[in-house]
């Protein structure tokens, strides 16, 4: 968290942020439990990221819609992460200010999951025909219920990362490790869900997911989902019954200085007035941050929206439902798994590299280069497995691609991990740093940093799909886009953004640099 330089000005009318009695000393087994959480919420999001692109076509949605589908997860984190994370500063409730928060999300986890793994039964029970191309009822039913769980997702990781900051009572060490735990529990979330996604049997252990209308590979992503509630709900259970915070008091009245805690009357700012209050005090470095997080989350999304979609069609060559399609979807899995691994172990390194490479500018923008050739590569692994296919006699469903070609694939998405930790920390440090003058505090200084992140996604959300369907329907045009604005965002960190940190930012790191 950004310390306050003697030169930094905030107007009276946005220092307004509640603050409950100070908290006792926590120890850091409180800071670890709450932490987990994350594991929870990281498994659903890669079960997401790997399995539901796929399940959407099954139920009959087009590959040029199916972008649509993910724009719930921008518009959720746009809206719901700003405003829980407001809301959660100022809950008066006996539970606490962020315990609330994080049952009411879990819980709307649970429905969620229920209605995205049920949607085919559903729909079938509603007047959904089985032998339909497309099943309106269950696309409805599974749409909602994806908005729901986007939507129960935000509400978790916000209070949960401000939960954390309050058992760390302000010390640096504290705050740090917490992050750090917090970081390695979404590498253990991603692991597991990605492993999950892969294994072709998991609905073995749960029998009664497999019914008429949900085949296979439906009551196994069912299954995985399962496993899913039942982690977050122990996890969650756990952090709540054994981490107790201090309730906030209510002060009304005008009898109040600058710093005394606000929660009602006329002196409070809205949520969406100190999000504009932040966005006028933003200075060019700032800004350029904008322009390279918007740059880079253009080049990540089409691959994280469509990584075992293009496993499925292009590396292993097949078609919607059949059988060579489930095995590069899971295969796909395997790789977001190994991806991963590499993003935990990359993620220990990013302090040490940034230091031998010059800074963290000089890294950020190298990172950016490995992404764009990455992204490259997935047109020569996919030249190369559609030159070397072949098919068993009789058969219309191709064979497994050599393992030269998926070895390179896996490669791929390996290689991916490098760039993808530098992009989950070194934007939000470096937002800390440039917004520490803004008036708005850090929530909403990186909530400023999340509208660079949601609306790509938007944008890319929106414009994939019928970009791809102009170029014969496959994701390699979209992947190219994205390989060009990763070149870009790559030359832009390294030629615009600063080298040193504001006077306002010395003591985040002893001597005010940003290398």
């Amino acid at each position: 968290m950004a310390s306050k330089g003697t030169d930094m000005v905030k107007p009276s009318s946005l220092q307004v942020e509640p603050t409950a009695s100070p908290p006792e000393a926590s120890p850091f087994r409180k800071i670890i439990v709450v932490a987990s959480i994350a594991a929870g919420v990281q498994f659903g999001w890669a079960l997401q990221l790997s399995l539901l692109t796929p399940y959407v076509q099954l139920l009959g949605i087009p590959h040029t819609w199916a972008a649509f589908i993910w724009l719930c997860g921008p518009v959720s984190g746009m809206i719901v992460q700003p405003i829980v994370g407001y809301y959660s500063d100022r809950c008066t409730s006996r539970f606490g200010r962020r315990r609330p928060f994080i049952a009411g999300g879990a819980c709307a986890v649970a429905v969620a999951v229920f209605l995205i793994g049920y949607a085919a039964d559903l729909g079938h029970m509603s007047g959904d025909s089985l032998e339909a191309k497309m099943r309106p009822r269950a696309i409805a039913i599974f749409v909602a219920g994806f908005w729901i769980l986007d939507v129960a997702n935000n509400m978790l990781q916000g209070p949960c990362r401000a939960l954390l900051a309050d058992l760390a009572d302000g010390d640096q060490r504290k705050t740090r490790t917490a992050n750090a735990f917090f970081s390695f529990f979404m590498a253990v979330g991603n692991v597991l869900g990605y492993a999950a996604g892969s294994y072709s049997k998991l609905h073995n252990i749960f029998p009664f997911a497999e019914t008429k209308a949900c085949d296979v590979y439906c009551a196994n992503l069912k299954s995985c989902f399962f496993l899913s509630i039942a982690l977050l709900a122990l996890v969650a259970i756990a952090a709540l019954t054994y981490v107790k915070e201090k309730p906030l008091e209510k002060k009304t009245g005008g009898n109040q200085n600058e710093n005394d805690s606000v929660v009602e009357g006329s002196g409070n700012v809205p949520c969406v007035g100190q999000m504009l209050g932040a966005f006028r005090e933003l200075k060019r470095p700032m800004w350029i941050l904008i322009l390279v997080t918007c740059l880079n989350w253009i080049a990540w999304f089409p691959f994280l929206l469509f990584d075992t979609d293009w496993m499925g069609k292009e590396v292993y060559g097949g078609t919607v439902g059949g059988a060579a399609y489930d095995r590069g979807v899971r295969a796909g899995a395997l790789g977001l798994m190994v991806n991963s691994v590499v993003l935990g172990v990359m993620s220990l390194a990013v302090e040490p590299l940034a230091r031998a490479l010059g800074g963290v500018k000089r890294l950020w923008g190298i990172v950016n280069f490995i992404l764009a050739i990455c992204l490259a590569m997935t047109v020569l692994i996919t030249k190369l497995a559609e030159h070397s296919r072949q098919f068993a006699p009789g058969s219309t469903d191709p064979l497994p691609p050599p393992a030269g070609i998926k070895f390179g694939a896996l490669a791929i998405f390996g290689g991916l991990g490098i760039p993808l930790a530098i992009t989950f920390s070194v934007p939000f440090a470096l937002a800390s740093i440039f917004s520490s003058s803004s008036g708005a505090g850090q929530g909403l200084s990186l909530g400023v940093l999340n509208l660079a992140i949601v609306i790509p996604q938007m944008f890319v959300s929106v414009v994939s799909g019928p970009w791809d369907a102009l170029f014969g329907g496959g994701n390699l045009p979209a992947f190219v886009v994205a390989a060009i604005a990763a070149a870009v965002s790559g030359v832009l960190a390294i030629v615009l953004l600063p080298s040193e940190a504001p006077e306002s930012a010395k003591g985040l790191n002893g001597s005010g640099s940003l290398h």
